[in-house]
Formats: C-alpha cells, structure tokens, sequence
C-alpha cells in the first residue's frame, strides 16, 4: 500500500521536469528566433539573352567590314556568329564574330554573366557588384581613382612645357566618345599641321589620347580597356574592351582590328566608340 503512492509521485516529478524542459526549450528557441535575417532581394535578371542574335545584323554589318560582300552562304555564316560553350546558359552565355577584309580582320565577342549570390544576406546586385569590381581592377582601374594611366600622370609632370598639347590632344577624345566615330580632317588640321589625333601616327599618341578609364552613363558601372599591342614584326593588334554592370548581371564587350599590313596602324579612337555603342544597344534591350 506505501509502495503505490510513492510510484504515483515519482511519475508527477518527471512530467514535472519534461514539462519544464520543454518550457524552457521552447523560451530558448523563441528568443534565437527573434531577431530574423530578412533574406535580401533577388537580382532584376532571371535569364539571359539569346548572344548570337543580341547584335541585329545592320550593326554586324557597321562593325564587320567586308562581311557583307562575302557570298551568301559565307556571309550568313559570319553574321550567325559562334556561341560560347557554356554548361549553365542560365548564368552565362557568349557569342564571336570574325570578318575577313583585304586590308584587316575583325573580330567581336560578348559575353553575359548573371550573377546569384548564395548567401541570403548578400543580395544579388552586390554580388554582382563584387565581380564587376573584380573585372575593374584586374584592368588596373578604379571608380575611385581619376581616370587615366598613372605613366600619363608621370610624363605631364616631366614633360611640363608639352602639357598644353597634351590637353588638346585629350579634349577631343572626350568630346569623341560621343560624337562621330570618323573625325574630320579638316578640324585636325586648321590650326595645326602637327595635329594627328584624327590620323594613324605613333603608336604612343592613341594609347595618350585613347587611354583606359571609367565610363559615366552606362548601367550601373563600367569601364572602358584599351589595348594596343605590337608584336615584332608583324601588324599591329589592337583591341578594346567594354565591361558594364547593370543589376546582377556583368556585360563584356570585345572589339579588335588586325591590320594585314605591318605599315598600318588601327584606328584606336573608331574601335572605342564602336564598341562603347554596341555596349549601351546591349545595356537598353536588357533595361527593356
């Protein structure tokens, strides 16, 4: 008789226990729950735009001189273009053209990247901010920095006597970035005879002229890389690169010219201008 009573209350100390066990498990979990992540939105962008038809063909034919005089079977095949191998063309697509002239060869390529960031924390657009950035410097550029090759900066200082010249030399590549891609001779030459900003001359006049920098008005960032290269004896190669960020996806432009004669020198300022407008057609059909 003494010994139920006491198994009754041994059973009312151990619901007594769970019941506070659980009491506190749960105070415990409601106050780790309390101060929630809100998750950070997603990137504008869900997919991506077909490469090989994102350029129409009238600007293909601007950009690639001599394509259109090919026969008609070659001349499609120029034009369709060469998709990039891609394994996710959800995340990243790419397509290149390539036209064969008498006096040089062409050649263009973009490149579409949608950046996702994993971490809910870190929104889409500044992860794809962290891999514009990324792009920026690697291009030895800085959206903080002033515009311009530290060398140039180096030179005026040195040079101070030609600083005058140099400004006019720069004043009309700024105004060129948005004004016709073939400037007039006559202006090159009115006042000055020594003035070839608007014609081929020394390899070291475009790269002052034309230098690597930040562009304003073009999606959310982007920069501009110029590259001109001489490589021994052969014709010069010159290449130039559009890069731009808008939301959470990063657009790479590349534009280059290969002169079939190692006498000719390509027209770095055309280059620029081309492929700066083919940048905002790209950035105004992905803001449609």
């Amino acid at each position: 008789m003494a010994y139920v009573p006491g198994v009754a209350l041994l059973a009312a100390l151990v619901v007594g226990c769970s019941a506070g066990a659980d009491g506190n498990a749960n105070g415990a979990d409601s106050k780790a729950g309390s101060p929630t992540v809100t998750p950070a939105p997603p990137g504008k962008y869900l997919t991506l735009p077909a490469p090989c038809r994102a350029v129409p063909r009238s600007t293909l034919k601007d950009l690639l001189p001599g394509a259109a005089e090919l026969p008609g079977d070659q001349q499609d095949k120029v034009f369709r273009g060469s998709a990039a191998v891609t394994y996710d063309t959800d995340r990243k697509v790419g397509c290149s053209w390539k036209s064969d002239a008498p006096s040089a060869t062409r050649s263009l390529s973009i490149d579409f990247e949608r950046v996702v960031s994993y971490d809910p924390a870190v929104s889409d657009d500044d992860r794809a901010d962290t891999v514009y950035a990324k792009k920026e410097k690697a291009a030895g550029l800085s959206s903080s920095a002033t515009p311009g090759p530290p060398e140039e900066k180096d030179k005026k200082g040195e040079e101070s006597e030609e600083s005058e010249e140099s400004g006019k030399a720069k004043d009309p590549a700024g105004a060129g970035a948005t004004g016709s891609a073939d400037p007039s001779p006559s202006g090159s030459s009115s006042e000055s005879g020594q003035d070839t900003d608007g014609a081929p001359g020394s390899s070291s006049s475009p790269e002052e002229a034309l230098p690597s920098r930040i562009l304003d008005n073009l999606g959310d960032a982007a920069f501009l890389q110029d590259l001109p290269k001489r490589a021994g004896s052969t014709a010069q190669h010159h290449s130039v690169s559009v890069v731009f960020r808008t939301s959470n996806v990063v657009v790479t432009v590349r534009y280059a010219e290969q002169p079939a004669l190692i006498t000719q020198v390509p027209d770095g300022r055309e280059l620029q201008e081309k492929a700066q407008a083919l940048a905002r057609k790209l950035a105004e059909a992905l803001s449609e």
